[in-house]
């Protein structure tokens, strides 16, 4: 599987600390940056990770971000991706399993590594049940991804 990870200046300890973690699943690793800790702005490093999943350059990817939170609704923003924002297993997996998630957003000053790992090895070793009910779902959030909304008009 072929592996992006990506972060602002407030994850980049964490997305440091992973990468070797990561290439143990990866058959290639692919680091979008930062590549230190002089202040950057999130969602440009949420596109850049966004653009190696939409281009078929990566299967799956991880972006840290402070909290997670900032990084979580700009990736969300980009279509066809669909990033979770996970300090928990279950979520990790079920993420994936029922909604096809293919970013795990971690929050680098919320979760130490040892979860991160957790984390990284439910989100990469998970697989989109394919079942009917969560493709009719899935179906239901790409058709919001095409809608084109305008402000109500009150």
């Amino acid at each position: 599987m072929r592996v992006v990870v990506g972060s602002d200046h407030a994850g980049f300890e964490l997305k440091e600390a992973l990468i070797p973690y990561l290439k143990g699943f990866a058959s290639e690793l692919i680091d979008v940056g930062t590549h230190d800790t002089q202040s950057v702005d999130y969602p440009d490093f949420a596109e850049k990770l966004a653009e190696e999943l939409i281009s078929g350059r990566a299967e799956r990817g991880v972006l840290i971000c402070g909290s997670g939170v900032g990084a979580s609704v700009a990736a969300n923003k980009i279509p066809g991706i669909r990033a979770g924002l996970c300090h928990d297993t279950y979520s990790a997996h079920q993420g994936v399993e029922h909604d096809d998630m293919n970013v795990l957003v971690l929050g680098g000053r919320i979760i130490g590594i040892k979860l991160a790992h957790e984390l990284v090895r439910a989100f990469l070793q998970a697989k989109f049940t394919g079942e009917e009910r969560h493709v009719r779902r899935l179906n239901k959030v790409l058709a919001i991804e095409t809608r084109n909304f305008l402000p109500r008009r009150t």
